[in-house]
């Protein structure tokens, strides 16, 4: 699975239509978001960074409710836009989850592990649980 950084609000208008999971590293405004949701019509989860997270108004938080899309809390570590666009989560980790799943272990347990094991966040483990990612 690829996870598109876009690291500013120019980014937006160059993004391909298709994209679905989007990381921004930029604050965004109320018209940030609206655009993203127009130029990307097929996202299903929009990842920003904890120091942002508060900030995205309640309506922004209503539209995307409203169109089924993800808000997630977190950060891409190390990532850099220069070399790549794109952040990507190895199948490996999906195939870790579904021996995870097999074991009988519960959401909480599983979150723990895959968080020390991978590195990646919660609110994006989760949404990854949940079923929600393709890879």
């Amino acid at each position: 699975m690829k996870i598109r950084v876009v690291s500013s609000k120019e980014e937006i208008k160059s993004l391909e239509p298709s994209e679905k999971y989007i990381h921004l590293a930029f604050r965004p405004s109320n018209t940030d978001i609206f655009s993203l949701v127009q130029t990307c019509p097929d996202v299903k989860a929009i990842q920003v960074p904890p120091s942002y997270i508060k900030k995205v108004s309640i309506s922004n938080m209503m539209l995307l409710d409203m169109k089924g899309i993800a808000l997630l809390e977190g950060d891409v570590w190390g990532h850099r836009t220069e070399i790549n666009e794109y952040y990507e989560i190895k199948p490996e980790i999906f195939d870790r989850m579904k021996e995870l799943k097999k074991e009988g272990l519960s959401e909480a347990d599983m979150l723990k592990k895959l968080g020390r094991e991978t590195e990646l966040n919660n609110d994006l483990l989760k949404f990854l649980l949940k079923g929600k990612a393709k890879r």
